[in-house]
């Protein structure tokens, strides 16, 4: 039993991340969270150049029962993604993200407040993103949301 115990220790910290590690996860989550928040920060100030910056070239829109890539984002629902940011207030309820190396998916929901089109907005949303590392830093992949 004593064997079996002192197996079992070893074992579990084996596998348990070291501090570097969990310090270089930490920092990488933040990486992530800051491209994400950073892009709808984009949206909700109007400003799409900063929007487009944090997507990567390959990136696949899923919006409005439909994918788009970024050509077809940018001329697309870019423009309306960007007039209902700024119409609305969305809080963040919750988030999560997990790392498989340089690759990250982010999921969030949210709660979104204010009035579109004229008429009152009061709506649950869930995101998810996949986030990849590239040379100019980390990208935006893959976005799908939807809401109810």
């Amino acid at each position: 039993m004593r064997w079996f115990i002192l197996s079992l220790a070893a074992s579990l910290l084996a596998t348990a991340p070291s501090a570097a590690q969990e310090a270089t996860d930490s920092a990488r989550h933040a990486e992530v969270r800051a491209v994400v928040h950073g892009f709808h920060a984009a949206l909700a100030a109007g400003d799409s150049s900063a929007a487009l910056e944090r997507l990567h070239p390959a990136v696949v829109v899923y919006e409005s029962g439909h994918a788009e890539s970024l050509t077809q984002y940018r001329s697309g629902h870019l423009r309306s993604d960007i007039a209902f940011a700024s119409a609305v207030r969305r809080e963040v309820t919750g988030e999560s993200i997990s790392l498989w190396g340089d690759t990250a998916l982010y999921t969030s929901e949210a709660h979104t407040t204010g009035e579109w089109r004229g008429r009152a907005i009061d709506a649950q949303g869930a995101e998810t993103m996949v986030v990849v590392r590239t040379p100019e830093g980390w990208r935006i992949r893959h976005i799908h949301w939807s809401s109810r």
